[in-house]
């Protein structure tokens, strides 16, 4: 008698290919930048009102302008969003073992969508804080998610490049937010700005919820859990039936009932049991807390330039177009620096080890052009040494994601993210905004303020270096716990391409 082997083909979207998978995350990522951007620029950032001491008074211009907000309220505002995105990282990490992370990416891009909105309604400095802070919301689910999808997706001798490609966008989606918040700034308003960005980020939102849900590598499928909690609610249905059935108490349902209770009481507080030792498994990977160490030095430094780099061109340099002259070099070397670094780890070979390497060298090297390049008092002097720099550093956002994703079990990698994204922002560029603009109040002297400021690259790049003679294991082909059964982990498996059916010819006739 012929045996009929179990279909392990699940439908799939007829359209939606890896390419296209990479496409749409990455057109979402460079929108979250181009927000930041948009708010960094001298269009909508604006300045204060200016007098001089023969009485002419000039009226101020953009946010800082409109609402009156001292340097560091500025950089207070250019955080906010930070404090969201902190607080639902986690969370949206942690419901990933739950909840299809895909559905979870359409709810943060709805969040996103409205407060972004929100923004350009917004009346004072703490209605437009508030807003930034749910724009973090937002963009937290899709920062911890997007990049496990990428790396599930790519191919195997590309998977760096695929990265590089995805976080080719933040520096890309910066600059364009520099010269597109200059535009609308000096053409229209500060508040269009906002609008608009909401407006393109809509589909995006939509689709998360109407298109088939896709799963991430060491997941069970939700339709597998749904169909597991079904049945147990099946099985505690017909055991409470037959309870009630041999006795005419009322107090059977009422101790069926607490017992239920008592049984979800039970699972979330297993729930979070498990994520907190998800936490400690990540604090005690030696290689993930000195990837992670390196890369908050790195993005303290890289925040602030961000933010406060078109004002201190604007100042040090006299130049009348900062935006558009700071987009335009962030666009090129953005582009080509965080391709470089993808594709020349492919090269070497993806390991951990040679990442390591690869980003103590060019963190080192984009350190000495940048620190020399603010001390030429010559502009053109400035942005060609400043563009080699600007380079060399953006080389690093593949191979650090990389370490980020393979040096964890699979099923940690949604948290890895999150726990990442979180540290560079609470010990980089959330503190670092409005610490330079407080010492630069103090100092008065841009110049010296950003070679303060550069300086730290050097740290960085010494953290990073010690990250080489660590022992690392690639654990990206790692079972993911033993929860997961073999159809399931087949299931889970998000490859996109048709999958062909295996049936028997009995089962075909």
């Amino acid at each position: 008698m012929a045996s009929s082997l179990v279909p392990l083909s699940a439908p799939h979207p007829s359209w939606f290919t890896p390419k296209r998978l990479l496409v749409i995350f990455c057109v979402i990522n460079m929108l979250n930048y181009v927000d930041r951007g948009t708010i960094a620029s001298n269009g909508v950032n604006g300045s204060l009102g200016t007098c001089t001491s023969s009485g002419t008074c000039t009226s101020g211009s953009g946010i800082q302008g409109e609402f009156n907000l001292n340097n560091f309220e500025d950089g207070v505002l250019s955080s906010a969003f930070m404090v969201g995105l902190l607080v639902a990282s986690p969370i949206f990490a942690s419901l990933a073992k739950s909840v299809n992370p895909f559905r979870l990416i359409g709810v943060g891009l709805s969040v996103w969508t409205l407060a972004t909105a929100g923004c350009g309604f917004s009346f004072n400095f703490w209605s437009i804080t508030i807003c930034r802070m749910l724009v973090g919301v937002g963009e937290a689910s899709f920062i911890s998610l997007a990049a496990p999808f990428i790396d599930d997706n790519a191919p195997i001798a590309q998977k760096t490049a695929w990265l590089a490609i995805f976080y080719m966008c933040i520096p890309t989606g910066y600059a364009l937010g520099y010269v597109y918040g200059g535009l609308v700034g000096t053409y229209l308003n500060w508040r269009f700005a906002f609008w608009v960005e909401a407006i393109l980020m809509l589909p995006f939102a939509v689709l998360g919820f109407v298109m088939k849900p896709l799963n991430l590598k060491g997941f069970a499928p939700a339709e597998s859990k749904q169909a597991l909690v079904s049945e147990e609610m099946a099985v505690q249905e017909v055991q409470d039936t037959e309870a009630l059935n041999h006795s005419a108490k009322p107090t059977k349902e009422k101790f069926s009932h607490m017992f239920s209770k008592m049984k979800c009481t039970c699972i979330d507080l297993n729930q979070f049991s498990r994520f907190i030792k998800d936490i400690k498994a990540l604090l005690v990977d030696k290689v993930y807390v000195v990837n992670v160490l390196g890369y908050c030095a790195y993005n303290f430094v890289l925040g602030a330039y961000s933010y406060w780099g078109p004002k201190a061109g604007y100042k040090i340099y006299n130049m009348s177009d900062a935006d558009l002259i700071f987009g335009g070099i962030t666009i090129v070397c953005g582009i080509l620096g965080t391709l470089a670094g993808g594709y020349v780890l492919d090269l070497m070979k993806s390991t951990i080890p040679n990442a390591f390497k690869l980003l103590s060298v060019t963190t080192f090297l984009g350190a000495i052009f940048c620190f020399t390049a603010f001390c030429f008092q010559n502009m053109y002097a400035f942005l060609a040494f400043f563009s080699v720099g600007e380079l060399l550093v953006f080389a690093i956002q593949g191979p650090v994601n990389y370490i980020c994703l393979h040096c964890v079990n699979p099923s940690l990698r949604p948290l890895s993210m999150a726990i990442s994204t979180v540290s560079i922002h609470i010990f980089g560029d959330v503190p670092s905004s409005p610490l330079v603009g407080v010492l630069q109040d103090a100092m008065n002297n841009w110049r010296e303020t950003s070679l303060i400021l550069t300086s730290i690259l050097f740290p960085a790049a010494g953290i990073w270096f010690i990250g080489i003679f660590l022992h690392s294991v690639d654990r990206f082909n790692e079972d993911s716990e033993g929860q997961v059964t073999e159809v399931d982990r087949s299931n889970a498996t998000p490859l996109l391409e048709p999958r062909v059916t295996e049936t028997s010819d009995s089962s075909a006739s």
